[in-house]
C-alpha cells in the first residue's frame, strides 16, 4: 500500500531486515546451492527463457550471486542460514526506479507488467501499474485467456490480468510460475498483430527472462535461489535485477513499494 511519506533509505533497510525481505532470509543455503547447480547444467526451469552465452559454472554462479545479491561467497559453506545484502537490494531498487522513470518520461510509453508470484510481489507490481497509468503510459495486455499446458501432468493454465498485471491461473486460482512461454506468446501475439513491442517490461521469473532474451528493456525482482535473472543482467539482457525474498507476506512489501514509487516519481 502506498503512503504519503515513503521510508528513508535507512528506514527501509531496517524494514527489509526485520521482514526478512533481505538480511537473514528464509531461503536456505542448501536450496540456493541446489539451484545454482541446476542453472550451471542448464536446467530450463531455472533459465527463465534466457540463453546463457558464457560458460557459467557452479563456481561462477556462486561468485556472481555473492556479488549481486550478497549470499555467502564461500563454496565450502553448504548448509544453514544464507543472506541477501540489504544494501544491494536498496541499490538495485534505486536503479530500477531510475530506469522506470526514464521510460515514463517518453511520449506515451508502452509497458508490460507481469508476475509469477501472485501471493507475494503482486502488490508491488499493481502499484507500479497504477503509477504508470497515472503518468500516461499504455499498459499492454496481450494474450489474455490464452492457454498453456504446464508440465508432464498436462495442467492447463491461462494468462489473466488483474488491473493490467499479467499472471497465470489454473481456472480457479492464480499460480506461481517460472515459465517463460506465456511472455514468449504475448510478444508473438504483438508481432503477429503488427503492434510495437513494449518499451519496458517490469516482471520476475520467466516473464522477465523471456522479455530480456527478446531484447526488450526489462527490470525485475529475483530471490537468492533464482540466479537466472542475475546471469541475464551480467550478460546485458536484463537491465536491473533486485535481490530479495520474493514471497514474504504481501503487506511486508508495502514500505519497499512506497520507496520504489517515490524513487520513480523523483526522477520524473
Amino acid at each position: 500500500m502506498e503512503t504519503a511519506t515513503p521510508p528513508s533509505r535507512d528506514e527501509l533497510r531496517e524494514h527489509l531486515v526485520r521482514a526478512r525481505i533481505a538480511g537473514d532470509v528464509a531461503t536456505s543455503r542448501e536450496n540456493n546451492l541446489d539451484h545454482y547447480r541446476s542453472l550451471a547444467v542448464r536446467d530450463p526451469h531455472y533459465m527463465f527463457g534466457l540463453s546463457m552465452e558464457g560458460d557459467w559454472t557452479f563456481r561462477d554462479i556462486l561468485a556472481l550471486m555473492a556479488k549481486a545479491a550478497g549470499v555467502v561467497p564461500d563454496p565450502g559453506f553448504r548448509s544453514g542460514q544464507d543472506t541477501i545484502d540489504p544494501d544491494r537490494t536498496l541499490d538495485a531498487l534505486d536503479a530500477m526506479g531510475d530506469r522506470i522513470a526514464a521510460v515514463l518520461k517518453r511520449d506515451k510509453p508502452r509497458i508490460l507488467i507481469a508476475t509469477g508470484h501472485p501471493t507475494g510481489l503482486l502488490t508491488t507490481h499493481l502499484a507500479l501499474a497504477r503509477l504508470a497509468r497515472r503518468r500516461g503510459a499504455e499498459l499492454l495486455t496481450p494474450g489474455e485467456t490464452r492457454a498453456f499446458t504446464h508440465g508432464g501432468l498436462g495442467r492447463r493454465r491461462r494468462i489473466r490480468y488483474l488491473d493490467d498485471v499479467a499472471m497465470l491461473d489454473d481456472g480457479g486460482a492464480l499460480v506461481h510460475t517460472h515459465d517463460p512461454a506465456p511472455m514468449q506468446a504475448m510478444l508473438a501475439e504483438l508481432d503477429e498483430a503488427g503492434q510495437d513491442r513494449p518499451d519496458l517490461v517490469i516482471a520476475d521469473h520467466g516473464w522477465a527472462g523471456a522479455a530480456g532474451e527478446a531484447g526488450i528493456e526489462t527490470v525485475g525482482f529475483a530471490d537468492s535461489n533464482d540466479p537466472g535473472l542475475f546471469v541475464g543482467e551480467a550478460e546485458g539482457k536484463i537491465a536491473v535485477t533486485v535481490p530479495l525474498d520474493d514471497n514474504v507476506l504481501p503487506r511486508h512489501y508495502g514500505p519497499m513499494t512506497d520507496y520504489l514509487v517515490s524513487r520513480v516519481e523523483s526522477g520524473l
